[in-house]
C-alpha cells in the first residue's frame, strides 16, 4: 500500500487500515477507502464538537458529563492504529472549527469517539489550586491521549467519566 501523508502530515494507511474498524473497508486498489474513513472521522470529530459546544453555550454541563459518563462503549474490536486516527481526525476538526474548541469539548468528543469504536476511554477532569486552573483530557489504560503526557502530574483528578 502506498504511503501517501494524511493533511496532518502522518501516513493514512498507518493510521486507519486495518483490523475491524467499522469505518474501514480493504479495496484492491486501497487508499481512497483510507481516505474517506480519515474524512469521515473528520466529519463526526466536528459534529460532536458542535454538539458539546451547544451543551456548555446552554449552561448544561451535566448533559455533557451524563453522556460522556454513559455513553456505549462499541462491540467491535479496535483496529490497530485507531487510537492515533481518532485523536487525529478530533485535531484536525479543532484546527477547522470556527472558534476555540475548549478542553472540554474536545476531551468530551475524542472520549466519545474512541468508545463509539470500541476503546475504553475516559474523560478526566482536573484543577490547580493556586492559579486556579481547570483542565480536561482523555486517557487510555491510564495513559494521557489527547494532551501533553504529564497533564495528570499539573492536576489534582476531579472526576473520571
Amino acid at each position: 500500500m502506498e504511503s501517501r501523508q494524511s493533511p496532518i502530515g502522518r501516513p493514512i494507511a498507518q493510521l486507519c487500515s486495518g483490523g475491524r474498524n467499522e469505518f474501514v473497508t480493504k479495496s484492491a486498489a486501497g487508499g481512497v477507502n483510507e481516505v474517506c474513513t480519515m474524512v469521515f472521522l473528520i466529519v463526526k470529530a466536528y459534529l460532536k464538537l458542535i454538539h458539546f459546544d451547544l451543551c456548555l453555550a446552554r449552561g448544561n454541563f451535566a448533559v455533557l458529563y451524563d453522556e460522556v459518563r454513559n455513553y456505549p462503549v462499541g462491540k467491535t474490536t479496535p483496529a490497530p492504529g485507531a487510537l492515533e486516527c481518532i485523536c487525529s481526525a478530533v485535531d484536525m476538526a479543532c484546527i477547522w472549527y470556527w472558534k476555540e474548541a475548549l478542553c472540554l469539548q474536545r476531551s468530551a468528543a475524542t472520549s466519545c469517539l474512541l468508545k463509539s469504536n470500541g476503546i475504553f476511554a475516559q474523560m478526566v477532569i482536573g484543577a490547580q489550586q493556586l492559579p486556579f486552573k481547570a483542565h480536561a483530557w482523555v486517557e487510555v489504560d491510564g495513559r494521557v491521549v489527547n494532551d501533553k503526557p504529564y497533564v495528570p502530574e499539573m492536576y489534582a483528578i476531579l472526576d473520571r467519566c
